[in-house]
């Protein structure tokens, strides 16, 4: 048998083992190997550790590649600075020529003559994503989003009717829709789940569907242009599952959108691609499960991946341990916590550009990750600058980007000018005159003409409305002042809803009654998403002193003043 040790030549026979150690972990920081390794031991489940032990694998393999490919540039820009002094020395040595014999010639274009210069031409890996100019508004691009769980359509969202149809879904459509009309994009896929259950409307189960048909470049349009919301079946296709229980089937969702996106590349070839495929342009993960999914898909198709994390696992077990009412493995229990944050690793070791909201969540935030460090990478990304080594240690481009606000909904209406709010006569108005919304909210209120505080959000418990009604049943003044509009998502029975939301409504019921705020508290079980322009205008019209969308954190003390 051939020693491990021995050169490698033409025939020698491949050796798994022996390229894993020599091409791999040699590659690899061993701190870091073994703080990984350190994680996988604690890990009692059989099941998750074999889990967590093929990711571990994976990031190897994915740190040495990367390290490898730092590595060729350093070759390639030292090959480029060699060359530019040879043509620098030639330039010279053409200039002397006239003065030097033959001899001389010859001995002088040795020494000028760099020595050690590669000869070997090395193919750079990295993809090139670059920051988006006036050049790109000529392309075709292909660009992928991938938002898996939760019910995700374009229109008559149902926001809030459990704890993964938030935010992210209105967020991950609208982001899509403005994509495709920014010139130069030609296509743009939002994948998510595909639920073909009797519990859930039927729209979530269709293949696909059209956001919008493309760019306002009627010369850009075509025949699959546009955003298109796809739907992969994986898991069972006939129930609506929880995000916490779809890890399993991943595997299983990354094959359907490879599938689709090779598909769709030849197509796109043939339209716009002069007959080659057409690649993503890039892969943006929304959520752990999501980054997990691009991530794998990313390297695969040797695509460069972006990544959008919304809420973190690391800081959800740290809020959630500093509450005190679950230990650590009632936590992975419930929330399946640990193959979150494996999974977040893994998208951060492979994204090339990671978006957030707010400079805290890459301090505080994504800086508790083994991925990430908030001073290295800054030391990294000023020697990239430079131009130095950095030594095989890779963290992607954080980029602050707040999300916005659409407003192609909203009717701005004239109000009157005088404040007086006898004006208004919502007493007086047709319930068939008010928008249904109206009519909704006002039926809880013995007094509408108050002033309201709005809280729009979904009755999750890191939204703390309870402490908003606490603080508001507390605070006569503020009752007599004003009304609490508590716009909590969609319901039909609470016992249906997930245990968290239960609980929160089932406190807000209770604190209602403690506080005897009956007639100054409203609370609807139903809205629309085309009624919240409606209820920002209530709250407008009864001449609101304040608006609250997301409740501060319970470590706060806030004060509302009109």
């Amino acid at each position: 048998p051939k020693s491990s040790s021995s050169p490698r030549g033409p025939h020698t026979i491949f050796n798994p083992t022996t390229y894993f150690v020599e091409e791999v972990v040699k590659g690899v920081d061993e701190s870091d190997l073994h703080r990984t390794w350190i994680k996988v031991v604690a890990t009692r489940n059989a099941r998750e550790r074999s889990s967590r032990l093929e990711n571990m694998c994976w990031r190897i393999w994915h740190l040495a590649r990367k390290k490898k490919q730092l590595e060729i540039e350093g070759i390639q820009r030292m090959s480029a600075r060699q060359n530019e002094q040879e043509k620098v020395r030639r330039e010279a040595t053409e200039d002397l020529s006239e003065d030097l014999d033959e001899g001389e010639k010859g001995d002088i274009v040795g020494e000028l003559m760099p020595s050690g210069t590669p000869k070997k031409k090395f193919q750079r890996n990295f993809s090139d994503l670059s920051v988006w100019s006036d050049e790109n508004k000529e392309k075709k691009l292909y660009i992928v989003l991938i938002s898996v769980h939760g019910l995700v359509r374009g229109e008559n969202m149902e926001l809030g009717s459990d704890s993964d149809t938030g935010g992210q879904v209105k967020y991950v459509v609208e982001l899509a829709r403005a994509l495709a009309m920014m010139p130069g994009v030609y296509r743009v896929d939002l994948f998510t789940r595909q639920v073909s259950s009797p519990d859930v409307d039927w729209s979530y189960g269709e293949p696909t569907e059209m956001l919008t048909s493309g760019s306002h470049d009627a010369e850009g349009s075509g025949e699959s242009a546009g955003a298109y919301i796809v739907r992969i079946p994986c898991g069972q296709s006939n129930k609506y599952i929880k995000k916490e229980s779809l890890w399993p089937y991943l595997q299983e969702f990354v094959d359907g959108a490879l599938a689709h996106i090779l598909n769709m590349s030849k197509v796109l070839g043939e339209q716009v691609g002069h007959g080659k495929p057409v690649l993503p342009y890039v892969i943006h993960g929304h959520y752990a499960d999501a980054g997990d999914v691009a991530a794998l898909l990313s390297g695969a198709l040797n695509v460069p991946m972006v990544l959008t994390g919304h809420s973190l696992g690391r800081n959800k077990l740290e809020q959630i341990m500093m509450q005190g009412r679950m230990s650590k493995e009632e936590i992975d229990a419930t929330y399946k916590i640990m193959r979150r944050i494996e999974g977040e690793e893994l998208a951060l070791d492979a994204a090339e550009l990671v978006i957030t909201s707010t400079r805290q969540e890459i301090d505080e935030q994504w800086g508790l990750y083994d991925g990430f460090d908030v001073k290295l990478e800054k030391v990294l990304r000023a020697r990239t600058r430079r131009g130095l080594s950095c030594h095989g240690r890779f963290m992607p481009r954080m980029m602050v980007i707040p999300p916005g606000m659409d407003f192609s909904n909203v009717v701005v209406q004239d109000i009157d000018g005088d404040g007086d709010k006898d004006d208004i006569n919502l007493d007086a108005a047709s319930p068939r005159s008010l928008p249904p919304i109206w009519a909704e909210v006002m039926r809880f209120l013995t007094n509408p003409h108050k002033p309201m505080i709005l809280a729009l959000s979904r009755p999750d418990p890191k939204k703390n409305i309870t402490t908003l009604v606490k603080a508001f049943g507390e605070c006569r003044p503020l009752r007599e002042l004003a009304n609490l509009v508590l716009i909590m998502g969609n319901r039909d029975d609470i016992e249906e809803m997930p245990p968290g939301n239960a609980n929160v409504l089932t406190t807000v019921l209770k604190l209602v009654d403690k506080y005897d705020l009956y007639g100054s508290v409203a609370f609807p079980k139903h809205h629309k998403q085309a009624d919240v322009p409606e209820i920002y205008r209530l709250t407008a019209k009864t001449k609101v002193g304040c608006m609250l969308y997301s409740v501060v954190p319970p470590c706060f003390r806030f004060s509302i003043s009109f």
